[in-house]
């Protein structure tokens, strides 16, 4: 494995089992098995080794997410498919809430940099459920009505993530899905 992926891979699962805050240089180079040179070499600064993470996290989650999607045919299926998606993920002994919304209660809003990577994604998802429910024979209004009906689904979902991290439960996510789906 090179070492930027060992880095990488380190860093991951460091930032998401106990913070970005908590995590120290020092214990991502004694994990990762590198020299403070290897992990320099390939990110300046701690905050690069935090965007190099939330970048992967973006194309991991959304390549997810746009793969449950295609797995179905109708909108309401689609979006419960993704619902369906993220039980099981929240479900799971693992699950320690988003990534995103995580290292956004760690970092000042002030730091745009990492901000803009954590906006990037939630505007990923929100772009992916206006995709889902828009079709070409909208009116100008009906596409405007989906937006906010995605918008909606989006706060929902988000919603349910957070809930589910602090109840240590799945019962938040089966309740958005249901608020979902009568939305729609």
């Amino acid at each position: 494995m090179d070492t930027r992926k060992k880095i990488l891979d380190t860093a991951t699962r460091l930032f998401y089992h106990q913070g970005y805050n908590a995590t120290g240089i020092n214990q991502i180079i004694d994990e990762a098995d590198v020299s403070k040179a290897g992990l320099y070499q390939h990110f300046k600064s701690k905050e690069d080794l935090l965007v190099a993470y939330l970048d992967s996290m973006f194309e991991k989650t959304m390549s997810h997410f746009k793969h449950v999607a295609s797995t179905k045919v109708e909108a309401k299926e689609k979006i419960s498919a993704i619902f369906d998606f993220l039980y099981h993920n929240t479900d799971s002994k693992q699950f320690h809430g988003c990534q995103f919304l995580n290292i956004a209660g760690e970092i000042p809003i002030e730091n745009s940099r990492v901000y803009d990577v954590i906006r990037l994604q939630k505007n990923g998802l929100r772009a992916l459920f206006v995709e889902i429910l828009k079709s070409d024979s909208m009116t100008d209004d009906e596409i405007e009505r989906s937006q906010g009906l995605a918008d909606g689904i989006y706060l929902l979902f988000d919603g349910a993530i957070m809930a589910s991290k602090v109840f240590g439960n799945s019962w938040p996510v089966i309740a958005a899905q249901k608020c979902a789906l009568k939305l729609l």
